[in-house]
C-alpha cells in the first residue's frame, strides 16, 4: 500500500564508538533495505495476486533457510545471511515484515488509523528493530522509540504517497477518517483540494506527529549509539512541517519539491546528538 523510504543511516556521535556504530549500520543495513525494496515492489511488479503470493513465499522460505545456515543462491539472501550470522538478528522481525506485506497484496484501503498503525509497526518498526540489533543495541527505551518512529514513518509514507496512488485511481487512506470528514475516494482520485480532504490529511498528519513526540519523549534514556537508526525522524518532521505550511493540501505542488536544506538539518541534528 505504500512506498517506503528506507530509514536514513546517519551518524551523530564523535569518537571511535560512534565510528564503529556507523560502520556496523552501513555494512548491515543495506541487505535489509534491499530485501524490503524487493518486497515493497512486489505489488507493482506483478499483475496477479497469485504471483505476488508466490514471491512472498519464496522470501519466507529464504528466511527459514538463512536461519538454517543454507541461504538460497541469490545475492540479497547471501548478504542477509551474513548480517544474520554476524549480528544474531531476530528471525521474528524479518518474518513479520514479510507476513504483513503478504497481507498488503489484498490491495485495499486501511479500515481505520489503528490498522495503519499496526501495519506500520509490523513493517517499519520491525525494520528499525533490526537496525538496532545491527548496532548491538538492546534497550527497552530504544525499542519504545523505534516502535513510535516506525508508526510515524508508516503514516507519513501513506499520506505522502497519496498523489501517486490517486493518479492510479487508488486510495489507501484510513476509511474511518475519510468518512468522518465526508471525503470520498473519488475526491482523492480527482485531486480535490477542498477543506474536507484537507481535514483528512490534518487528522492523519497529527497522528504521525503524536508518534514522533512519543518517540522523542524517550530520548534522554535512549543509548547514544542507537541514534543513527532513528535519524529518519528528520525527514518525517520535514514533510509534516511542509504539509502544515501547505495547509494540509497533500496535492500542493510545493510538496513535490525536495528541501535543499535537509542534509544540513540532518547534520545539525546529528551534531546536537538528538533525533
Amino acid at each position: 500500500m505504500d512506498h517506503v523510504v528506507p530509514p536514513v543511516a546517519h551518524d551523530h556521535r564523535g569518537g571511535l564508538r560512534c565510528m564503529s556504530s556507523r560502520v556496523a549500520l552501513r555494512s548491515s543495513a543495506h541487505p535489509f533495505h534491499a530485501s524490503c525494496l524487493f518486497l515493497l515492489k512486489v505489488k507493482d511488479s506483478v499483475s496477479q495476486k497469485t504471483i505476488g503470493l508466490m514471491r512472498m513465499q519464496f522470501w519466507k522460505t529464504a528466511i527459514e533457510e538463512i536461519y538454517r545456515g543454507d541461504p538460497p543462491s541469490q545475492p540479497v539472501s547471501a548478504e542477509l545471511w551474513r548480517a544474520v550470522r554476524k549480528h544474531h538478528l531476530t528471525k521474528r522481525w524479518l518474518l513479520r515484515i514479510i507476513t504483513e506485506r503478504e497481507k498488503d497484496l489484498d490491495d485495499r484501503a486501511y479500515r481505520n488509523l489503528q490498522e495503519l498503525e499496526a501495519y506500520s509497526e509490523n513493517t517499519q518498526s520491525s525494520l528499525i528493530y533490526l537496525l538496532l540489533e545491527c548496532l548491538g543495541i538492546k534497550d527497552v527505551h530504544a525499542d519504545h522509540a523505534a516502535s513510535h518512529i516506525g508508526k510515524a514513518q508508516g503514516i507519513v509514507t501513506c499520506l505522502r504517497a497519496t498523489p501517486y496512488h490517486s493518479s492510479r485511481r487508488k486510495v489507501y487512506l484510513p476509511m474511518d477518517v475519510c468518512m468522518l470528514h465526508g471525503a470520498s475516494q473519488e475526491d482523492f482520485i480527482r485531486g480535490s483540494r477542498e477543506q474536507n480532504v484537507r481535514d483528512v490529511a490534518y487528522d492523519i498528519a497529527s497522528q504521525a506527529h503524536v508518534h514522533l513526540e512519543h518517540a522523542r519523549s524517550f530520548s534522554r534514556n535512549v543509548p547514544a549509539a542507537a541514534t543513527p537508526a532513528f535519524l529518519q525522524t528528520v525527514v518525517l518532521e520535514d514533510y509534516l512541517q511542509r504539509v502544515r505550511r501547505a495547509e494540509f493540501d497533500v496535492f500542493s505542488p510545493s510538496l513535490q519539491n525536495r528541501n535543499p536544506l535537509l542534509p544540513f538539518q540532518m547534520y545539525l541534528r546529528s551534531w546536537k546528538k538528538t533525533y
